[in-house]
C-alpha cells in the first residue's frame, strides 16, 4: 500500500466532519417533518430507510475496489465515505428547498 501524509488524513477528516454536519441537519428536517412543522414528502419516512441500504452498498462497493486496486487506508476510507456524502448532501439540498410549514 502506498504511504499516506497527514495532507490525507486532515481531507478525510474534513469530508468526515461536513457529512455528519449535514446529517445533523437532514435527520433535523426529518424530525420536524414528523412532528408536521417541516414540509416533507409523505414518503420521507420509506426514503430515509431504503436510502441507507443503497449508499452502504455502494460505499462497501467502493471501499473493496479501492482496496483490491492497492489503494491505502485513507483512499478506502475516502472512497467508503464518498457515496454516503454525496446521498447526504443531496438530502440536505432537497430537504431544505422544501423550507417550513406555513401556518395559514
Amino acid at each position: 500500500m502506498p504511504p499516506f501524509s497527514p495532507f490525507d488524513l486532515m481531507r478525510l477528516s474534513l469530508n468526515t466532519a461536513t457529512m455528519l454536519a449535514q446529517a445533523q441537519s437532514v435527520i433535523a428536517m426529518r424530525m420536524m417533518g414528523m412532528a408536521g412543522v417541516w414540509t416533507v414528502s409523505p414518503t420521507e419516512n420509506a426514503r430515509m430507510v431504503s436510502e441507507k441500504m443503497r449508499a452502504g452498498i455502494k460505499a462497501g462497493a467502493a471501499a473493496q475496489k479501492t482496496a483490491l486496486s492497492g489503494g491505502s487506508a485513507t483512499q478506502i476510507a475516502e472512497a467508503a465515505l464518498a457515496p454516503v456524502k454525496r446521498a447526504t448532501a443531496a438530502n440536505a439540498r432537497r430537504l431544505t428547498r422544501s423550507g417550513p410549514k406555513t401556518p395559514f
